[in-house]
């Protein structure tokens, strides 16, 4: 009769680290299909699951499994004889509904099949123990003193008594044989699933290989980069008592430039509150020139004799201005070194 598969879904499908026991362990990249499959001959159920060539689920579903939901896409079982928990992700929390209740529904069937199996074997070895019982009781039977009309029912109901026993002899050598079929078919399966969990065992066994290796360069990968982490962890830390230490530096900056700023700007009103008394002087000056030359014009007669005067005011006039060229040149030179001192205070905050 064969395998029939009766219910698929799509899922994708996990396996728990034989290791760790915890963590779950992707099957394929992609979702699979999930199918339940009836086998008739044996009257058994499996959850199946192939990736291309490889097979990924081969559960057969027992009275004693639970399929266990533990969140709205995900549930998982255990499997005894494949020594190993299966996890499936759906992508929709109705697609998990189902499955879990097809697996319910597949349980009780797998139940009430063990139950009849069971019933149907008491049965048989009832008959044989009545069987073997019963036949030899027969003669014994006719040998009992009784009356008259016992003596003549007797051998009708014996006769009656061997023919169901053969009738019972006869359906349990039909049971046999067809239990005998049934078992030969029933190894003739297993020794094609054997082959198939051989060679599913071969490829595990590879993949079980392929993963300690990617294990192992996770491992190293993870090791370069705690190592790495520690480093910037260390650079994070310089970089930060380096930062600290320019806002130290800044600040004393700042605190120097404002001292500074304040000193000069104090020394520049003094010079400012000068330039008027100076302008003064010189509006003084030009007006006794002006006099002088209006003088000049009025008292021709008097040119020379105020000649030496004259050139006694100019001289004056001269050196005044002289001092407001030197006061102006000292000023240049003030505000040149400040300039130079916040250049050496800038370059100073950089070295450092």
């Amino acid at each position: 009769m064969g395998e029939q598969p009766i219910f698929t879904s799509r899922a994708h499908v996990f396996q728990i680290d034989p290791a760790t026991k915890k963590n779950w362990v992707p099957a394929g990249k992609q979702a699979l299909s999930i199918s339940y499959f009836y086998d008739g001959t044996r009257n058994s159920y499996r959850i199946i699951s192939v990736d291309g060539a490889k097979v990924i689920i081969n559960s057969t579903v027992t009275p004693n499994m639970t399929f266990t939901k533990t969140s709205q896409k995900f549930g998982q079982w255990a499997d005894s004889r494949a020594n190993t928990v299966f996890g499936l992700g759906f992508s929709s929390e109705q697609h998990l509904t189902k499955f879990a209740e097809k697996f319910q529904e597949v349980k009780e069937a797998a139940k009430l099949a063990r139950d009849r199996s069971q019933e149907k074997t008491e049965t048989s070895s009832n008959h044989s123990r009545e069987s073997s019982h019963e036949i030899p009781t027969s003669p014994q039977a006719s040998s009992v003193n009784g009356t008259d009309d016992e003596k003549a029912t007797r051998p009708a109901a014996i006769e009656t008594l061997l023919k169901n026993d053969n009738d019972r002899i006869k359906l349990v050598s039909a049971q046999g044989s067809t239990a005998t079929n049934k078992w030969e078919q029933e190894l003739q399966s297993l020794g094609e699933n054997n082959a198939r969990l051989s060679i599913a065992l071969q490829e595990s066994t590879n993949n079980v290989e392929h993963w300690k290796k990617q294990l192992l360069e996770c491992k190293e990968e993870g090791d370069r980069l705690r190592q790495k982490i520690v480093e910037l962890e260390g650079q994070c830390a310089d970089f930060t008592e380096e930062k600290e230490r320019n806002t130290r530096l800044s600040r004393i900056v700042k605190e120097l430039e404002a001292d500074i700023n304040e000193k000069e700007l104090e020394r520049l009103r003094e010079d400012v509150q000068l330039i008027p008394q100076l302008m003064e002087q010189c509006e003084d000056l030009q007006k006794r020139l002006q006099a002088a030359e209006n003088t000049n014009k009025e008292l021709e007669n008097k040119t020379k004799s105020l000649k030496s005067n004259i050139e006694e005011s100019r001289h004056k006039q001269g050196n005044l201005k002289k001092e407001l060229t030197s006061f102006l040149e000292v000023l240049d030179g003030k505000i040149d070194e400040l300039h130079g001192f916040r250049q050496g205070l800038a370059k100073l905050g950089m070295d450092n």
